[in-house]
């Protein structure tokens, strides 16, 4: 049955190709979702008030169950491959009659939201779930009406007119023989008929990457540049800064910075105008999380934030956010609001600095560094950082390099090096200076040197997004040709290159020489697509 005031109910069915279900629960508010999720046991309150959930099985995204419609439209734009597999369109039928099956008798919840804070450029977004918690998460994470920035004339339609629509049903499983997937699980993304499925799966990240990986498509098209990047605005005129990262680099850590307006903290889209976000709400790691070394993060948890797979006491509810038993990867969804100082409608001007985070736990990069044009178009093609054991499953005692392009490659439906044409051109339009800064590790590799302070990396930050590093000498270091900085407020000179921090420098120059070459190997694949000056800054005296 619908809702007796739901007017949108009947076409939010329509849009999903669903028959008439047991109930839909259109739009509802945060505290009813809660009230819902917990009638149906799908989660327990914290002592903060935050819902605290388990999602089972996976504790993370399934890449490999990721699937794109093959047909006409999109046949010659994606980028095909282990990214994005293609999947048959008759297999797409055949899962959504699965899913529409499954859902005929069961409760659903649809919230009815917008991805894009440019009334623009914004894409509206239904979302059908099966989990009142999931209904939430994407209440959280998107973008709301009420959120929204006005358009530019009374009365003028927001955005794509058409939207798209996702079916998210956990307990429905794909059958590979029939299905032609490789699991039981499934994400599967169908351009031509703006509608994603996901299946098999309780991790609500699919929800959110599943939408980015849409826009990611469609934006170019339309000549804005998206970006996996959190971002945030200063007092000053035009003083936008970009934080470009993969998980567990401080992306989310080091734009939530209380001197500044928070715009977005992972996901968003460079236009003629400037940047917007995506989202209207963060996703943060919290593993390890502290009032004292992140308190706005901890102050956003709270009534209306969904905690994934968070350890709880069942007693006194209290939360242990250092307990990994369930997975590193613990998660926090809330409404950008929940931060003291946000940006909504998340928009701002054309950022004066874009930082490259990663966390080398080689001990070889500096910790903060300024590129050249092409070493910044080298570095975001490259997206490197390092895992190392006890945040991954499986992983040894060694560090292992990942290189994932433009800082996102699991969400980019078309090929890398366009992207990296497109940040190209903004950088060259606008002048923006670009940093690499190293979060992980000095002294030696991990297990032997130390993790970089915090509040070095915040003041490093900080003085080259202010203009203090403007006058200062900078030397190249010889391998990468990176160009360090000789001295910067508050921080003592002797961390800045990290062969002095080594206690062998021959040992340093050996790691160095290594990771070089890791670069350069992964770099292979681009290399009759790329221009001659991004070749040039490819690391050198290997």
């Amino acid at each position: 049955m619908l809702d007796q005031a739901d007017r949108t109910a009947p076409t939010a069915l329509h849009w999903s190709g669903l028959r008439e279900v047991a109930h839909l629960h259109s739009n509802l508010c945060a505290a009813a979702l809660v009230e819902q999720a917990l009638h149906r046991r799908e989660g327990a309150l914290a002592e903060n008030g935050a819902l605290v959930v388990q999602t089972g099985k996976f504790t993370g995204r399934s890449p490999q169950d990721k699937y794109i419609v093959e047909e006409p439209g999109t046949r010659e734009h994606i980028w095909w491959g282990a990214v994005n597999q293609p999947i048959a369109p008759q297999s797409f039928d055949r899962l959504h009659r699965r899913i529409a099956d499954y859902l005929q008798d069961k409760e659903v919840y649809l919230q009815e939201l917008y991805a894009g804070a440019d009334p623009r450029y914004c894409l509206p977004v239904r979302v059908l779930t099966e989990y009142a918690w999931h209904s939430l998460f994407a209440r959280q994470l998107l973008i709301r009406p009420d959120m929204l920035a006005a358009p530019e004339e009374p009365g003028a339609c927001p955005g794509d007119r058409n939207g798209f629509t996702l079916l998210v049903a956990p307990g429905c499983y794909a059958i590979p023989e029939e299905d032609g997937t490789r699991s039981e699980t499934f994400i599967a993304i169908h351009f031509g008929r703006r509608m994603a499925l996901i299946g098999g799966t309780r991790y609500a990240g699919e929800i959110k990457k599943s939408v980015f990986t849409v826009l990611n498509y469609l934006l170019p098209q339309q000549g804005v540049f998206p970006m996996h990047c959190s971002a945030n605005i200063g007092r000053a005129q035009g003083d936008t800064a970009l934080f470009f990262g993969l998980s567990g680099t401080g992306k989310t850590t080091l734009s939530t910075d209380p001197e500044r307006d928070l715009i977005g903290d992972d996901e968003h889209g460079w236009s003629e105008t400037g940047v917007f976000n995506f989202e209207g709400g963060c996703y943060a790691k919290c593993i390890r999380l502290s009032a004292q070394a992140e308190p706005q993060i901890w102050n956003a948890i709270r009534f209306g934030t969904v905690l994934e797979n968070v350890v709880m006491d069942p007693v006194t509810r209290q939360l242990d956010f250092n307990d990994a038993s369930l997975t590193e990867n613990t998660r926090a969804a809330y409404p950008i609001h929940a931060i003291s100082r946000a940006r909504v409608p998340g928009i701002g001007g054309h950022p004066r600095h874009v930082v490259f985070l990663t966390a080398d736990a080689f001990g070889v990069l500096p910790p903060i560094s300024r590129l050249t044009p092409a070493q910044a178009r080298f570095h975001f093609l490259s997206g490197y950082t390092a895992r190392v054991a006890g945040t991954e499953r499986g992983l040894g005692s060694e560090p292992q390099a990942t290189f994932s392009a433009c800082f996102g490659q699991p969400f980019l439906p078309l090929p890398p090096v366009r992207y990296a044409q497109m940040l190209s051109e903004k950088l060259d339009a606008h002048h923006a200076t670009v940093w690499l800064v190293n979060t992980g590790w000095t002294g030696g590799p991990f297990g032997v040197g130390r993790r970089m302070d915090l509040t070095h990396t915040r003041a490093m930050l900080d003085a080259a997004i202010r203009g203090q590093l403007e006058g200062v000498t900078f030397h190249r270091e010889p391998v990468f040709g990176l160009w360090i900085p000789e001295t910067v407020p508050g921080v003592p000179s002797e961390v800045l290159n990290p062969r002095n921090t080594w206690s062998d420098p021959e040992a340093y120059d050996r790691q160095a020489r290594m990771l070089a070459r890791r670069f350069v190997a992964n770099f292979e694949q681009y290399r009759g697509e790329i221009s001659q000056d991004i070749l040039a800054a490819l690391p050198s005296d290997l």
